[in-house]
């Protein structure tokens, strides 16, 4: 009687491991903008794909809008393991000691997505990723926003336009250094809050990617854009190490396919609203949008490329000097 009683549990046992064998992994994707955005939609590309290529093995759940986890609180929750992956801009890293991912913010590092490219998705990219392993963190991708231009109510043609303006930014030690550099005044704020402290007059300005801009309404409170292309907004895509070594090999490697094919989704459709949406604020009447001559273009880069060689303590300098190699810049020459 005992020995069926223990053969019995056995077979309970094993049914029940059974079943939970099948159970999928469950992949909890937090990020804290609209499902609508480009980074919105690539995540949602992911889910889809990541589900179609492990053949279901993968459920991914995604949580949009900071849903879960506010940006200063998802890094935490993703090492502890409360999520599995996120897609952080690149100024959030700097904090937790990864400051070489701060090269993204240094002003005319990049003239245009072939230069961006060859370094997020070559050899100095993955490096970079590399260094949140000790930290508990994979990066498995860079995907792109666009580049930034300048806004305010005020014509910007030239640096010293914008003299003594109250300049929204993102929290970055670099991005400060680069409105000190155009004796802009730089005021740390989040983005929800940005529309409303342009609304009523708390910040005279500020700099976006366009559909950052047409998306949050902000060509309606403010009357001139210089498309300045100046600097560089992205994500990483990172995941919890634990977690992701602990994927069967295959599984992983369905999620990489998943993850590369995500990538080129998420930088083509970056591009296209990026084009669309300042488009919009074009014929919305709105903002003034100017192009700067190439002679205004060559005074903005003069006036904030010495930043690179401020940050390169922080930073790293070989870090820079790996950029300025891969893109062919050298800054002696401007």
């Amino acid at each position: 009687m005992r020995l069926q009683s223990m053969l019995f549990g056995l077979i309970v046992l094993g049914l029940s491991q059974g079943a939970l064998a099948q159970q999928p992994v469950v992949i909890k994707f937090s990020h804290v903008v609209a499902t609508e955005t480009p980074k919105g939609k690539a995540a949602e590309f992911f889910r889809k794909r990541a589900e179609e290529l492990t053949g279901g093995k993968v459920k991914v759940e995604v949580y949009p809008n900071s849903q879960l986890y506010k940006d200063k609180e998802e890094m935490e929750a993703l090492q502890l393991g409360a999520v599995q992956m996120l897609a952080p801009s690149l100024a959030k890293f700097g904090p937790l000691g990864v400051k070489e991912l701060e090269v993204f913010d240094l002003p005319f590092i990049f003239d245009n997505y072939a230069e961006l490219h060859r370094v997020t998705q070559g050899p100095i990219g993955a490096g970079i990723l590399k260094k949140l392993e000790p930290k508990g963190i994979v990066g498995l991708a860079f995907w792109d926003n666009g580049f930034k231009s300048f806004s305010a109510n005020t014509p910007i043609k030239v640096p010293a336009d914008l003299k003594g303006k109250k300049l929204r930014i993102q929290s970055s030690k670099v991005l400060e250094e680069q409105m000190q550099a155009l004796g802009a005044l730089p005021q740390v704020m989040a983005f929800s809050e940005a529309y409303q402290a342009l609304q009523t007059g708390v910040v005279d300005g500020t700099e976006n990617p366009h559909s950052n801009m047409y998306s949050q309404k902000m060509h309606e409170v403010q009357k001139y854009m210089a498309l300045t292309e100046h600097g560089y907004l992205g994500y990483a895509v990172i995941v919890n190490r634990k977690f992701w070594d602990g994927l069967p090999a295959d599984v992983r490697g369905q999620l990489e396919v998943a993850m590369k094919e995500s990538t080129a989704y998420a930088n083509r459709i970056a591009k296209e609203e990026n084009d669309a949406s300042l488009e919009n604020i074009r014929k919305s009447g709105k903002t003034q949008i100017y192009v700067p001559t190439p002679e205004e273009r060559l005074a903005f880069k003069k006036a904030l490329v010495p930043v690179h060689q401020k940050m390169e303590s922080r930073i790293g300098a070989q870090t820079i000097a790996d950029i300025y190699k891969e893109t062919a810049f050298d800054p002696s020459k401007l």
